[in-house]
This record gives C-alpha cells, structure tokens and sequence, in this order.
C-alpha cells in the first residue's frame, strides 16, 4: 500500500516536472518569437525610412513630395511615441494622452497607407491635385502630434525645476545650519584661549616673576665692576624675558647635538 501511494506521488511530481517544463518553454519561445519580431520590425522600419529619404532627395516632383511627406509623418508620430511612453513612467497623468494619441495615430496609420499607395498610382496628375490636401492633412496630424509631445517635455520641465528649486532651498538652510555650527566651535576655542591666558596673567605669576627681579637688582647694587653690571643686565633681561612672553604650550625639546656639527668658536675678548 504504501509502496503504490509512493509511486503515484512520484508519478504526480513527474507530471507537475513535465508540465512546468512545458510551460517554460513556451514562455522561452514567445520571448524568443516577440525578440525576433521586435528586430524585424526595427530593420523593416529602418529600410523604409532609409527610401523615403534617399526618395525625398533624390526624386523630383509628385515622388519626391509623397517621399517627404510620409517621412514627416512617420518621424513626427514615433518622437511623440517615445516621449509620451517614457514619460508616463514618472508621470501617471500622461494616460489621458496616450489616448489621444493612439486615436491620433489611427488616422497616421491610415494616412501613410494612402500616401504608400499613391506612390505607385502611375497617374501623377491625379496625384498633383490631391497633392494641396495631402499636404493639409499631414500638417494637421503632425502639428497635434507635436503638441502633445511638446507639452509633455514642457511638464517634465517644469516639474524637475520645482524639484530644483526645493532641493535648491534645502541646501541653502543647510549650509545656513552648518556655517553656524562652525561659528559656534571657532568662538568657543577663542573664549578657552582667553581664559587660559587670563589664568597665565594673574597674580601669582606676576609674583613669581617679581622676586627674582628684585633680587636681580640687590645683586647689581651690591657688586662693583662691569661684570656685576653686566650681571644685573642679564638678571632684568631674562625676567623681562620671562614676564613678557606666555610659557609655551608645547616647550620644545633641546636641540640635539650630531657629531658631525662643528663646535662653535669662542669670542675673542680684548
């Protein structure tokens, strides 16, 4: 029993194996087929456009101006095609002219197809007194196509420049924001700097330094000779030194000596 119920579940797998498979490859081959049909058309269209335009230019007269005519047209409805169909992408409002558009191309379609059949009508005088009206009617289909192309571009326009504009805005309050922030940090650093100066200056270190240029100049009044004034100088110099300037942050190291520095000369006294 069980051994049947084991084979009627693999033969069920097998089947719902087979029927996915098949179903892939349809799905393999209409992708392929609408591939191939798409470059088809791509190549078939453009041929033609490469005539009509080696017919506009080459050709004079009812030929020539049937040639131009359709290329107008056919350039005119693809633009307009490839610019609503992109733009409906971002843009949901665009359906209502998509619309308009497909009734539109009908009547392009079944224009193309009168002009496609009047170039091989061998009665061109026929063909020149319709030739006013085909001129209107490619006009008219091609001024609204036109229309709706370039009032699609126009929205797009404007609404990336209202973007533009708000992302324009926010940036600036942003570098508002951060050039404060940068003020705020650089005050701050200043007013530190201040007070440790404050501290460097207050009264015990005026003390400090106000003995020993007091017993600098009990030295000088008690010895005799220029070497006891010379002393004295050295004594108010280096406390003038050092009361003048701040004590470094960062006292720097000694200078190190390298044995292949030569060793200053001593003065000569006279």
């Amino acid at each position: 029993m069980e051994a049947g119920a084991l084979i009627i579940f693999a033969l069920l797998m097998l089947f719902a194996f087979l029927g996915l498979g098949a179903w892939a490859t349809v799905k393999v081959v209409g992708a392929a087929k609408r591939g191939v049909d798409r470059t088809i058309t791509q190549a078939r269209r453009t041929v033609e456009d490469t005539t009509l335009k080696a017919k506009s230019f080459g050709q004079v007269g009812v030929g020539g101006a049937l040639a131009q005519l359709r290329l107008d047209l056919r350039t005119s409805m693809r633009s307009t095609q490839a610019a609503l169909y992109q733009g409906v992408q971002a843009d949901s409002s665009l359906t209502e002219s998509i619309a308009l558009f497909e009734r539109l191309s009908r009547h392009g379609h079944e224009l193309d197809d009168e002009l496609k059949r009047l170039e091989q009508e061998p009665d061109r005088k026929q063909i020149a007194e319709r030739l006013p009206g085909l001129r209107e009617r490619t006009a008219k289909i091609t001024q609204s196509a036109d229309s709706l192309r370039w009032a699609a571009r126009d929205r797009a326009r404007r609404f990336a420049d209202d973007e533009l504009a708000v992302l324009s805005e926010q940036i600036e309050v942003e570098s508002g924001a951060l050039r404060d922030w940068s003020r705020e940090s650089v005050d701050d650093l200043a007013a530190a700097a201040a007070a440790w100066d404050a501290g460097q200056a207050a009264p015990g270190g005026a003390g400090a330094g106000g003995p020993g240029g007091a017993s600098g100049a009990g030295s000088g009044a008690g010895s005799s000779g220029p070497v006891g004034a010379s002393d004295a100088g050295s004594g108010a110099g280096a406390a003038s030194g050092v009361e003048s300037g701040p004590a470094a942050l960062n006292p720097s190291a000694p200078a190190t000596g390298y044995p292949w520095q030569k060793a200053p000369r001593p003065e000569a006294t006279t």
